[in-house]
């Protein structure tokens, strides 16, 4: 048949219909099968779009224009929304610089807090007792209640007047009037233990991925070698997790750094505006003040310096490893 179809088309002749059919069936399984992989991409390339690019290039057409939603015209401005982060003649460079030093307070006290808490928490639950489901289940449940659920609660919990634990240190004879949630350094005490209680469960349960994942004979080897406990976490345990704690240092600073519910909620920014973050001043700026290309302009600042902080962090960790 073959030879039959070559020798007709070596004399121009047509080809035979069912040779036909079968040469455009072969291209169109070709074309289906170079679709496919694209056809399984396409759902999460058209969510990237819609909530990742587009809103990068909106907040980027914002940052420089006059955007006041309450007005009709909305001038462009080139970059004088970025200028007036960085020039103290503006109205709004003392308050953007305190949010970032709000910020930079919160995130530097609390991540080394969230790396190394977790990781004794798993350390303990991986091993081997009664009850490690429970408490596995116990350490993680607060990470599943809201952001909302958490700052409320703990707003009234550490209310100075009427707050449960003033009244139990209260009654273990410690004073019972301490400002949790009006006062430095009480208050960033208060943002960093409650954060470090609501999220701790969840790291945890990465560390507990990344121990169960070492092989157990790298233990029995340091063990018949006479490593002690502290030399084998350190020679085995760390450097078995250090992909582990990559991930969790990175995701846990930028959490750190985009903090916005905890203040609102359990401080509301007091005293004054110590505890206001940067990412509350931004919504407060867009929403509150109706200046979207003000905010914009925080925005796009903001995550530059979280991608060079990022960058370090990652710079860091390959200079560790090689």
């Amino acid at each position: 048949m073959a030879d039959v179809i070559e020798v007709g088309a070596a004399r121009g002749d047509a080809p035979p219909p069912a040779a036909s059919a079968a040469r455009r069936g072969a291209k169109s399984a070709n074309r289906v099968g170079r679709a496919t992989p694209y056809l399984f991409l396409a759902p999460y390339l058209v969510l990237f779009t819609v909530f990742g690019l587009l809103p990068i290039v909106l907040g980027l057409y914002l940052s420089v224009h006059q955007w006041d939603f309450q007005l009709p015209n909305r001038p462009f401005v080139g970059l004088d929304n970025y200028k007036e982060l960085f020039s103290s003649d503006s109205a709004v460079f003392g308050d953007w610089w305190q949010s970032v030093r709000a910020t930079a307070i919160f995130t530097v006290v609390s991540v080394p807090l969230l790396v190394v808490v977790p990781l004794g928490l798993a350390l303990l639950l991986n091993r081997s007792f009664p009850g490690r489901t429970f408490f596995r289940a116990v350490y993680f449940a607060p990470y599943v209640l809201g952001v909302a659920v958490i700052g409320l609660l703990w707003r009234f919990l550490l209310d100075a007047n009427l707050g449960l634990v003033n009244r139990v240190l209260g009654a273990v004879g410690l004073p019972s009037d301490t400002p949790w949630v009006t006062d430095v350094p009480w208050a960033w005490i208060s943002l960093v233990g409650v954060t470090v209680w609501w999220t701790s469960g969840f790291n945890a349960v990465i560390y507990l991925a990344g121990l169960q994942d070492i092989a157990p004979e790298l233990y029995e080897a340091a063990k018949v070698d006479g490593a002690s406990t502290w030399e084998r976490f350190r020679h085995v345990t760390l450097p078995g997790l250090r992909p582990v704690l990559l991930f969790v240092m990175t995701t846990t600073v930028l959490a750190s750094a985009n903090v916005f519910g905890q203040s609102f909620l359990i401080t509301q920014g007091a005293p004054g505006t110590e505890t206001r973050t940067v990412v509350w001043y931004i919504v407060e700026q867009g929403l509150r003040n109706n200046d979207a290309g003000r905010a914009a302009a925080m925005s796009i600042v903001f995550a530059l310096m979280l991608a060079v902080v990022s960058l370090a962090n990652f710079r860091l960790f390959r200079y560790r490893e090689d």
